[in-house]
C-alpha cells in the first residue's frame, strides 16, 4: 500500500515542539525533573485530545499516555506501543530557534547566530547523501532539539494519519511521551500495565531504515573523596587535599579506556563530573560495554583503583558507589525477534533496507525490554545530537512516520 505522510504537517509540528524548551537536570529529584518539560506535556495533551483519542491522559510524573483504538476486524490483534522522550539533554541550550534549509545544495551549513558552527560535507560525510532534502538546524547556540522531538513528531503525525485513513486496518496502539530519558529516569514512573502491551517501539534512533535490537549495558558510579582540612600555612604533614586525590584516580585510569579513544564494539569508562574542595570531592562516572562481564570488569578497575590509594593514603575517606543503570535489549530480545522482524518488515515496505548496528547507548526500551516489554528502537533520522550542530533531514521523518504506519498493518496482519 502506497503510504504519503504529508511531510509539512510533519514539519509544522515539529517546529513548534523544538521551541519549547524541555531540558532535564540530572541533579533534580523530581519527576519531570524540570518545571518547562510540563510545556510541552501538556500541550502534546491537548493535541491527543484534539485527534479524538482514547483515554488521554498526563499522570503526576509528566507521562503523557493516550490510546487509538483499532479499527481491524479481526479479533484479538495485540495492542503495540509507540515511544517518545519530550526532554532534551542539558548539554546546551535547549530553546532552539529553528532553521530550515530547503532543497540542501550540498554547500557549508553556517548557523547565523554562532558562525563559528559549520556542518559541511568534509566534516559530515552523511551530508553528502542528502543533497536536494530539507535539513532543519537550530541557529548555532541551541540544541535542535530533535532527540527526540522528531520522535514526537514522527509519532504524532503517523497516529494522524492513520485516523485520516480509515481503509488502513489495524489493531489498538498505546501512546506514550516520557519525561527524564536524557538523565536515565525515563521509565522510572512508568508501569508496565500503562502501555498493556505486547511489544513496544522508542522512537530515538539515528540512520535511515535503522532498527536497534542491541545497546549498551550501562552502570553509574560515585566515588566520593574525604580529606583532612587545614589551614594551608601550616598544613604541611597534616592536610589531606581530597581535589589531589581525586586528580589521582583520573590519572590511573588506563587512557585507552575513555570514550574518545573507543568504537566499535568497546566499552569506555566515562568521567563525567569531578566536583568537591580540598576537603572533600566526588567524581561521576559513567561505565557502559555491550557485555555484562565487560561491564564487570570496568567496575573493578575503579575498585582496584581506590583500594591503591587506601593503602598510599590511609587518613582519608573513600566511598565508591556502583549503580545498575540499564542493560543490552539483545539479552532479552534474541529470545523473541517478532518485535524486531516486524518493524524490519514496515522498513521494507517503507522501501528503504534495514539496518541493525550495536547501539553506543541507550534508550527506554532497554529498562521496558529488561522488565518484560520487549522494545527495540525506530530511527528518527537526526544526527549530531547533543551538540550545537543537530541536524534532521525532513525526508528521513517522513520515512520513519511512513514506516510506523506499516508497523501498524503489519502487526494487524498476524
Amino acid at each position: 500500500m502506497f503510504i504519503e505522510i504529508p511531510k509539512e504537517e510533519l514539519l509544522k509540528r515539529f517546529l513548534h515542539y523544538v521551541q519549547i524548551d524541555t531540558k532535564s537536570d540530572p541533579d533534580s529529584k523530581s519527576c519531570p525533573s524540570t518545571e518547562n518539560q510540563w510545556d510541552l506535556i501538556y500541550f502534546l495533551e491537548r493535541e491527543l485530545k484534539e485527534f479524538g483519542l482514547k483515554d488521554v491522559t498526563v499522570t503526576d510524573f509528566g507521562y503523557v499516555l493516550a490510546t487509538l483504538e483499532g479499527n481491524s476486524k479481526k479479533k484479538g490483534v495485540p495492542q503495540v506501543a509507540f515511544l517518545a522522550h519530550v526532554d532534551t539533554s542539558n548539554a546546551c541550550d535547549g530553546l532552539a530557534k529553528p532553521i530550515v534549509h530547503r532543497n540542501y545544495d550540498g554547500r557549508p551549513i553556517i548557523l547565523p547566530d554562532d558562525p563559528s558552527q559549520v556542518l559541511t560535507i568534509a566534516e559530515i560525510p552523511l551530508l553528502g547523501k542528502k543533497i536536494g532534502e530539507d535539513i532543519i538546524t537550530a541557529s548555532g547556540k541551541t540544541l535542535l532539539g530533535a532527540d527526540d522531538k522528531a520522535g514526537i513528531a514522527i509519532i504524532m503525525t503517523a497516529v494522524k494519519y492513520l485516523l485520516d485513513h480509515p481503509e488502513i486496518s489495524h489493531g489498538p496502539i498505546r501512546i506514550c511521551f516520557n519525561p527524564d530519558e536524557e538523565i536515565g529516569r525515563g521509565m522510572h514512573k512508568l508501569e508496565l500495565s500503562d502501555l498493556d502491551a505486547v511489544a513496544a517501539y522508542t522512537l530515538d534512533s539515528e540512520h535511515l531504515g535503522e532498527v536497534d535490537y542491541e545497546t549498551f549495558s550501562a552502570d553509574s558510579a560515585v566515588l566520593e573523596i574525604t580529606g583532612v582540612a587545614s589551614h594551608p600555612g601550616s598544613a604541611k604533614g597534616v592536610m589531606v587535599n581530597a581535589l589531589r586525590l581525586a586528580s589521582n584516580v583520573l590519572q590511573k585510569l588506563p587512557p585507552e579506556i575513555f570514550p574518545e579513544e573507543v568504537d566499535g564494539r568497546d566499552g569506555f569508562i566515562h568521567p563525567l563530573e569531578i566536583s568537591g574542595s580540598a576537603e572533600s570531592a566526588s567524581i561521576r562516572f559513567i561505565l557502559r560495554d555491550f557485555e555484562l562481564d565487560g561491564l564487570e570488569a570496568k567496575g573493578k578497575i575503579l575498585k582496584q583503583i581506590v583500594e591503591e590509594l587506601k593503602v598510599k593514603e590511609s587518613r582519608a575517606k573513600y566511598q565508591l558507589t556502583i549503580q545498575p543503570q540499564y542493560r543490552n535489549m539483545r539479552y532479552w530480545l534474541e529470545k523473541d525477534f517478532k518485535p524486531v522482524d516486524f518493524a524490519k518488515e514496515a522498513v521494507k515496505r517503507a522501501g528503504l533496507e534495514p539496518i541493525s548496528e550495536a547501539m553506543r547507548g541507550g534508550t527506554d526500551g532497554s529498562l521496558l525490554t529488561q522488565r518484560g516489554l520487549p522494545t527495540p528502537n525506530i530511527f528518527t533520522g537526526f544526527h549530531n545530537i547533543h551538540s550545537q550542530k543537530e541536524w534532521v533531514s525532513l525526508q528521513d521523518m517522513t520515512y520513519a512516520a511512513t514506516t510506523l504506519v506499516h508497523l501498524a498493518m503489519v502487526w494487524e496482519e498476524t
